[in-house]
């Protein structure tokens, strides 16, 4: 089994600021993870991504919020979609 994309999708929310987000199933676990999905999803402001929540190999589940790296507990794609949308939020300009 190859890994099977289960969302792709790009949202401007601003003039100046966007949103990737991309989750993938895949056959066995990325090192560092203990679940079978691949993410990448980002918020991108003028040119720099300021928050992102990946699991990139060997680090495992995290979130970069700024400069500042930490450990994010995924549970499901739900979850993570809601949790990186609530940061979204707190992060965007009042």
């Amino acid at each position: 089994m190859s890994a099977e994309l289960l969302l792709r999708e790009r949202h401007v929310i601003a003039e100046d600021a966007f949103v990737e987000l991309r989750i993938w199933r895949v056959p066995a676990a990325v090192p560092g993870s203990a679940h079978d999905y691949k993410y990448a999803l980002a918020y991108v402001v003028s040119g720099a991504c300021v928050l992102r929540y990946d699991n990139e190999a060997g680090k495992g589940d995290h979130r970069h919020l700024g400069a500042a790296e930490e450990p994010y507990a995924f549970t499901t794609p739900n979850a993570l979609l809601e949790a990186f949308w609530n940061d979204v939020e707190r992060w965007r300009p009042g």
